[in-house]
């Protein structure tokens, strides 16, 4: 068995005997060998006499044994292989030593001199204090399958980011801000991340700093993260970025795969205003899904925000377990009713619904009175949806008729489009409706989100046919018979 072989299983004996509750605090996910492998092989600079590596969050040492084993193949020129490796979990700890240490012998035997360096201190909170105080060599190559993990706004690891200028709410995109500014000038990363960080409000202060410091030389996407963590119970898409620091930004490689194998490898370039719009006040990371390029991008009739449509997106105000002692299971006299994801199935709104799990009704109340919306037409998106599910948007109509009171609540698993707090025109709904619902909007909308959640800020961020155009569609979709995904597809095809 080939030495990165023997890793890859050890790997595998030791995720299993992990402590489950001390894996999902620590955010550990391993990187199988495939993945590791194909990680190593984007580094492009090879040059010099010595390479200084940093893997911080190094599990077993998967990540920097690809890296060795490329340079014992016969890639790069350095003889010297200074590692500085960074891991916090004691069973993890031995593994690292010992399987360093065996390449600590493979590198003598081919006149290489490998120093190792394992940390068994916190990542953050050391990185921090160096950059603080200016005492650390800079790397010249960094490989990171970084932890998972939000970070609570009090806890130290916010504190010791904040003062050194990083503001970022999850372990992944603090350990990326770290190890760039621990790189040198022209030195590279290769890490794999969940997608998450390329679209949302709370990732902007990140993307902002982060895009100012490297360039992005490759992106390469994964269907799902369990396709590249196979024996990892996590379902966010993942990327792997090639990076390089302090150098001009050029075109971008976005290549993909089913999964670590390989087998249906596929790349194209792109200029970077096609990753990151010029102008974009987000900083949204689009990753195309193909060369072919995106009709809604290239329309010069779907170019409207929300703003310009004179319609908000509002999440549902309704946070149940905030609001427990107004909800009920049936309607009353008191009551107006409360939706959910739930109540709309794939044919028509189903409310109340007997036999649910969720309420049905929310008492009005001087308390609830001001997350109550007057009965109207909403358009209405689930704000998640399962991996598996073919469509990522989600969207449905709710009609007044439906309805007995004069209000409705709209619980926080919900996006509401509305006017001002008030109901749409019936034709505007569903035309809204019929365009969420094309697949070309959803594979539009998939090329910034690349997870299961679907935000206020992610649908203001799309663009949309004009009013009158969306009125237009909501008419013709009033006379349709039904409305299958062929037939609105066809339809708002034509619109672009």
């Amino acid at each position: 068995m080939h030495l990165t072989e023997q890793i890859d299983a050890i790997r595998v004996a030791v995720s299993g005997k992990l402590d489950p509750a001390r894996r999902s605090a620590l955010g550990q996910f391993m990187t199988p060998s495939p993945t590791a492998r194909f990680m190593a092989s984007l580094f492009t600079q090879g040059d010099g006499t010595v390479a200084r590596l940093l893997d911080a969050g190094a599990g077993v040492g998967s990540l920097t044994t690809a890296f060795l084993e490329r340079r014992f193949s016969g890639w790069g020129t350095f003889n010297a292989l200074d590692l500085v490796t960074y891991e916090v979990d004691p069973l993890l700890q031995g593994h690292l030593r010992e399987n360093l240490s065996r390449y600590q012998v493979l590198g003598r035997a081919r006149g290489m001199d490998v120093t190792v360096a394992v940390h068994a201190r916190d990542f953050i909170e050391t990185a921090a204090r160096q950059l603080l105080s200016g005492d650390f060599t800079p790397c010249t190559h960094a490989i990171l399958n970084p932890p998972y993990k939000k970070i609570n706004s009090d806890s130290a690891h916010r504190h010791w980011l904040r003062t050194v200028g990083i503001e970022t709410v999850n372990l992944y995109t603090a350990f990326l801000a770290l190890a760039v500014d621990l790189l040198a000038p022209g030195g590279e990363m290769v890490a794999i991340v969940p997608r998450s960080f390329c679209n949302g409000t709370y990732y902007r202060p990140f993307r902002e700093r982060f895009l100012h410091k490297v360039s992005i030389r490759q992106i390469h996407l994964y269907e799902a993260r369990n396709k590249a963590f196979r024996d990892g119970d996590v379902l966010q898409e993942n990327i792997i970025l090639h990076l390089v620091k302090g150098r001009p930004q050029g075109p971008v490689i976005v290549s993909t795969s089913t999964d670590d194998s390989l087998h249906d490898y596929r790349a194209h370039t792109y200029p970077f205003a096609q990753i990151v719009k010029p102008g974009d006040a987000e900083s949204f990371i689009h990753i195309p899904a193909g060369p072919a390029g995106c009709p809604i991008e290239a329309s010069g009739a779907i170019t409207h925000s929300l703003a310009d449509l004179g319609i908000s997106a509002s999440t549902g105000p309704v946070v149940d377990f905030r609001a427990r002692e107004y909800l009920r299971t049936h309607p009353g006299e008191d009551t107006v009713p409360l939706l959910y994801p739930a109540h709309f199935g794939p044919v028509a709104l189903e409310w109340p619904k007997a036999g649910g799990k969720k309420p049905n009704a929310i008492v009005q109340h001087p308390g609830t009175q001001k997350s109550l919306y007057p009965n109207g037409y909403y358009t209405v998106v689930r704000r998640f949806s399962s991996k598996e599910e073919k469509k990522r948007i989600v969207a449905n109509v709710v009609d007044p008729a439906v309805f007995p009171a004069g209000y409705l609540g709209f619980e926080n698993h919900l996006n509401v489009f509305h006017e001002k707090k008030a109901g749409l025109s019936r034709e505007l709904a569903y035309g809204l409706f019929v365009f969420l619902s094309s697949t070309l909007a959803d594979d539009y909308f998939r090329r910034f989100n690349g997870h299961t959640q679907v935000n206020v800020g992610d649908l203001k961020q799309m663009k949309y046919p004009s009013r009158q155009a969306l009125t237009e569609l909501g008419t013709w979709a009033l006379t349709q018979q039904n409305l299958s995904q062929e037939i609105i597809d066809e339809r708002v095809a034509a619109l672009a």
